[in-house]
């Protein structure tokens, strides 16, 4: 185990690498000049210049990476121009928001797609098998930004049982996890039942039916199990997609997340801050997969090897 994991952790390091590399080039691929986008048409030529040199935009674009690499390993992001604040001590207030409300949208997933996932599976091709697909159908169907006013509409105005916006207590965050969890719902339900439908037909579960296993056992100790594989590559990667949705999502319902931060730091036209949430966003990623590539090997030790 120590071996594998010591691997996925050596094939993490280019990957970082080339984050941090990607998000270091973003403010010289702005069209244009970045500081003066920043400051505005009217900013003086002094300002201009200040500007530059404090975010070392003068230097030569090799010891700008490395200085920016310095910074990374030291936790030194830069400087925000809008909020007068280090980017640093910005992701980490916002950070604990973003990743709550994530884990928040991938547990409601969790819940809603393997039980459908497994029924729909067991009952292939009857009415309530048909009737989880037409409702996966109809979940894939609904973007984030469709789906969220819909949910304020009916959850928050005509009932009044939630809030609308806001992030004060848990019920603040049940109607961003619903409109983030239900599209990955739709898609995990379809790949659940997938991998689900293949492990039921394999021979150690005729086997296991035939020994008198209970039909509970069967099906969540030994099947699902197996079927988890696949399933835990759409959820790896999902991830990294609910990240990005975070980012409609955190602004439709005013969500204090890094999601927020990112649209108003652009619109603000703080560039530090652009880098550093999707650096964030980015280390994040890598992050999961690494944590997937570990569950991978929980699921099927064959995969160790």
């Amino acid at each position: 185990m120590a071996r594998y994991i010591t691997a996925r952790l050596l094939y993490a390091i280019p990957v970082v690498w080339l984050v941090v590399s990607v998000v270091f080039l973003l403010i010289h691929l702005v069209p244009g000049d970045p500081i003066a986008q920043m400051l505005g048409e009217g900013a003086a030529s002094a300002d201009l210049e200040a500007a530059r040199h404090a975010y070392g935009l003068d230097r030569p674009l090799g010891e700008q990476y490395a200085h920016y690499w310095r910074g990374v390993l030291h936790g030194d992001l830069g400087q925000s121009l809008r909020y007068n604040q280090p980017v640093t001590t910005l992701l980490m207030q916002r950070y604990p928001f973003t990743m709550k409300l994530t884990l928040a949208s991938m547990a409601v997933a969790l819940l809603l797609s393997i039980p459908a996932g497994v029924r729909s599976a067991r009952r292939r091709n009857r009415w309530d098998d048909r009737l989880i697909g037409f409702v996966s159908l109809l979940g894939l169907s609904f973007p984030n930004f469709a789906l969220g006013p819909i949910l304020i509409l009916f959850f928050a105005i005509f009932l009044g049982i939630l809030p609308v916006s806001g992030s004060g207590t848990w019920m603040h965050l049940v109607l961003p996890a619903l409109t983030l969890g239900t599209g990955l719902a739709a898609i995990l339900t379809r790949m659940v039942r997938t991998s689900m439908l293949e492990e039921l037909g394999q021979d150690y579960v005729r086997t296991a039916r035939a020994k008198g296993l209970r039909e509970g056992a069967v099906i969540y100790r030994h099947a699902l199990r197996n079927a988890a594989v696949p399933v835990l590559t759409v959820v790896g990667l999902q991830f990294g997609a609910l990240l990005a949705g975070a980012i409609v999502t955190e602004t439709i319902f005013a969500w204090p997340g890094i999601g927020r931060l990112t649209v108003q730091a652009i619109s603000n036209r703080d560039y530090a801050v652009v880098q550093g949430c999707i650096l964030a966003i980015g280390l994040t990623y890598v992050a999961v997969n690494f944590i997937t590539d570990f569950l991978y090997s929980l699921a099927d030790p064959r995969i160790r090897a």
